[in-house]
């Protein structure tokens, strides 16, 4: 990264949509930066920011909801952060600089951060919508999720990511006798092979969760006051379901961009340095699509790390004088420890074009995924102390394909770079 040569941005008029933790790590980075900035934070949601990663928690009940909750009113009025609650963006007049918001007000602004995260998709079958049938993404679905939980005997999960990991941790925690029903013939497919898949398998199963392969929702029954009762599987099987969890990805939230010529594909796209092809419109967090010099192609991650990450450079490189700015660099990381045993995946593994994988024990695995030569991510089960060293090397960009034996060796502990590795965090 370059060292950048910055502008004071005073009497500049900031306006982000989105107070996750990417609109919310903006917004403080041009309060500390700026003198007399106007600096306006706009959001749909009907609280400040909170811990996305701690809400499986408060789902589960292991934390209530002071625990996950980050920042209260006070925090931004300390900042001269202008918080907009409860307000939904409608447009964006990308040609007369300014947003119009549900309500009729319009908000001019000098530079504008997207950081509208995504919505959960729903399932395209019947009764989808019924009560019970829950998706997981806001702390309010977590309060729906708990409640549901709690007066559940059964239940079914859907979907095949980490998400519906934390479903079924969930279901585990209130004793729900669950289905976890997954379309591919494994769970994470894309980034675990079958052996180290069937360590979280097995997992699962004590849990108390019943793992069920290529298998996909026809529909949900219901009872007379419109309540799930049961989940109709493709192969005709019926599922008892007092409550069901979807968790089959997310869309992101760019329709308030649908009138503009900013690219929009699978999100906002952006350069290396999260900027539009509009100079005064950036995106950051979940909604972005960010190029990747590592990896030369453009790529999306909104873990919580990264997120945050994304809203403070997009921030700094508002400020950034021509010609200073920073390219976004970093190797996200994601730990799940539900189990017994930790999992992690780190950077990108499902990006890989080859794969190297080791077992270590019954509860202990690794998997490498490698491209052009250069390690670009991988998941580890059990022993997770290499972690650190691993995103270190992916953050080189060095091709280290051939040392892969060096790479799967039980006491891994890095391999000197050539160069100063980039920024690197775990959720």
């Amino acid at each position: 990264m370059t060292s950048q040569s910055l502008r004071d941005g005073s009497e500049s008029s900031y306006v982000i949509v989105g107070d996750g933790i990417a609109g919310s790590a903006a917004a403080e980075t041009l309060a500390e930066r700026t003198a007399d900035a106007s600096i306006t934070v706009v959001t749909a949601e009907a609280e400040p920011l909170y811990n996305r990663i701690l809400i499986k928690e408060y789902a589960k009940g292991t934390l209530e909801a002071d625990a996950v909750r980050i920042h209260d009113p006070a925090w931004y009025d300390e900042r001269n952060i202008d918080l907009r609650l409860d307000t939904r963006v409608e447009t964006v007049d990308t040609t007369d600089s300014a947003i119009m918001t549900a309500n009729g007000e319009r908000l001019p602004y000098d530079d504008l951060l997207i950081a509208t995260g995504g919505t959960p998709r729903s399932l395209p079958v019947e009764n989808a919508d019924a009560e019970g049938v829950t998706t997981f993404w806001t702390i309010a679905d977590a309060q729906r999720i708990r409640r549901k939980a709690e007066a559940a005997e059964t239940g079914t999960i859907v979907g095949g990511g980490l998400l519906g990991i934390d479903y079924a941790a969930i279901a585990a925690s209130r004793n729900v006798d669950a289905h976890y029903l997954i379309r591919e013939d494994r769970w994470f497919s894309r980034a675990m092979s079958p052996v180290g898949a069937e360590i979280v398998h097995d997992a699962l199963r004590e849990m108390g969760v019943t793992p069920v392969f290529e298998t996909m929702v026809e529909g949900f029954r219901t009872d007379e006051d419109g309540h799930v009762r049961a989940t109709e599987a493709d192969d005709g099987r019926i599922y008892d379901s007092d409550c069901v969890g979807v968790a089959i990805g997310t869309e992101p939230n760019t329709g308030l961009l649908e009138d503009t010529t900013i690219t929009l594909e699978d999100g906002v796209v952006v350069d290396e340095y999260l900027q539009t092809e509009d100079p005064s419109v950036w995106a950051a967090g979940d909604v972005s699509r960010y190029y990747d010099r590592r990896l030369g192609q453009s790529v999306s991650n909104g873990s919580w790390g990264s997120a945050a990450a994304q809203g403070e450079l997009a921030a700094k490189n508002m400020l950034a004088d021509f010609g200073s700015a920073e390219v976004f660099e970093y190797v996200p990381s994601y730990t799940v420890s539900h189990f017994e045993f930790p999992l992690a995946s780190f950077g990108h593994p499902t990006l890989g074009e080859t794969y190297h994988e080791r077992q270590y024990g019954d509860q202990e695995w690794r998997r490498l995924a490698f491209r052009d030569g250069k390690l670009v991510g991988g998941v580890l089960i059990g022993d997770l102390s290499p972690l650190q060293a691993y995103t270190d090397l992916t953050a080189t960009g060095r091709r280290v394909e051939h040392d892969v034996q060096q790479l799967l060796a039980q006491s891994f502990n890095g391999i000197t770079p050539d160069r100063q590795s980039s920024p690197v965090a775990s959720d």
